[in-house]
């Protein structure tokens, strides 16, 4: 909004009207001090019209007891017009200035021009009234649109909601029935055969699977929970309690789990954990769980080196593994979604993430994050 929009350019073209109104006061017949000076008072309820519409009506008809005026009754229709709008003040209004407008007029002008005595001050009232009419009813079309625009839009932002609910409750409902089901049968099956398991070193590997699928479930219900309004799965009941968040702290069970299915996993973990938000923690912890993801379907038993480190106020965290030497062997095919969430992750947290092969023909993940005590978590 510029300098000269709303109250200031209204302040200033009632400033003009006062003007206006003082110059035909100094300019008309020769009036006495004294009449002159209550001119000049009568004149001062015009320049706060817009507040108090009534107050050039008084000084109209105090104007035909001091010095006449043609322009006063103009400007008190065209006001009441403008600021009431149609109805009863504006017909009192109207009936005033044309007694007032009609007694200027008989006063200015030969008694004998009675067409002229009838015509004048009906249209010096007359048009101002019309023109303020015009105005008023243009404004309240203005402020109807405007009520109608900022509904619409709260409308349209409801809706949007709506959507966005349905679309997170169909999700839910996707991830319940197939997700879950799955992760279900792979929990099963791994249960069985760590019961059945020929040698102990294939219980162990079932076992793990059956932990880690068992985990998978908890984090799966907190996700459902999240997506869902009501906190309840299609049956109408609540899950118990959400996974625990994860931490950098929790890095050192995901790299056990890893090691324990096989992958030959170096971590290079401080014993004094730095201290660092909730949003860190988790965004560190998923970072090392998507690397290790990502090692071990595209570089399946390779070597894989994790280091977790404070390096001015700042958390490094860096995931680096060797690529496969026959990368078109049985390497499944991914989404390609991988990276881009842990890059939004990581942003989310006000770190930043690099990612790129190395010059020994590895594969480097590394993050970087600011170190916040607020929330302290590990």
């Amino acid at each position: 909004m510029s300098w000269w929009d709303g109250k200031l350019r209204s302040l200033v073209f009632d400033l003009f009207v006062v003007a206006l109104l003082l110059g035909e006061v100094s300019t008309g017949d020769e009036p006495s001090g004294i009449l002159l000076v209550l001119g000049y008072v009568v004149c001062l309820p015009f320049a706060v019209r817009r507040r108090f519409p009534w107050g050039p009506v008084l000084g109209s008809v105090a104007m035909l007891f001091t010095l006449s005026n043609s322009l006063a009754p103009m400007i008190a229709s065209y006001t009441m017009a403008r600021r009431k709008g149609p109805g009863a003040q504006l017909w009192v209004t109207i009936g005033v200035m044309l007694a007032v407008q009609a007694v200027w007029t008989y006063e200015s002008m030969d008694p004998g021009f009675w067409l002229i005595l009838l015509l004048f001050p009906a249209a010096a009232v007359g048009v101002p009234t019309l023109l303020g009419l015009w105005f008023f009813q243009r404004g309240m079309l203005l402020v109807t649109l405007r009520e109608r625009a900022e509904q619409a839009e709260r409308e349209r932002d409801l809706l949007a909601e709506r959507a966005v609910a349905a679309e997170r409750r169909r999700i839910a409902r996707e991830m319940h029935d197939v997700v879950a089901h799955r992760v279900s049968v792979v929990s099963l099956q791994a249960g069985a055969l760590t019961m059945s398991a020929p040698d102990e070193r294939t219980g162990e590997v079932a076992e793990t699977i059956r932990r880690t699928s068992a985990t998978a479930l908890t984090e799966l219900r907190g996700m459902l929970r999240v997506l869902r309004d009501d906190g309840q799965d299609d049956a109408g009941q609540h899950h118990g309690e959400l996974a625990e968040e994860p931490t950098v702290g929790g890095i050192r069970q995901l790299v056990d789990e890893a090691v324990g299915t096989g992958s030959n996993i170096t971590l290079d973990l401080p014993e004094q954990l730095p201290e660092t938000s909730g949003s860190v923690g988790r965004a560190a912890y998923r970072v090392v769980q998507e690397a290790l993801t990502n090692a071990a379907k595209h570089a399946p038993h390779a070597a894989v080196r994790i280091e977790v480190a404070t390096e001015d106020g700042q958390l490094v965290v860096t995931v680096f593994n060797q690529l496969r030497r026959d990368p078109d062997n049985g390497t499944p095919p991914g989404s390609g979604y991988g990276l881009i969430g842990m890059r939004e992750r990581v942003t989310l947290a006000g770190g930043t993430l690099r990612t790129g092969h190395t010059e020994d023909g590895g594969y480097r993940v590394r993050a970087v994050f600011p170190i916040h005590t607020d929330e302290v978590t590990t």
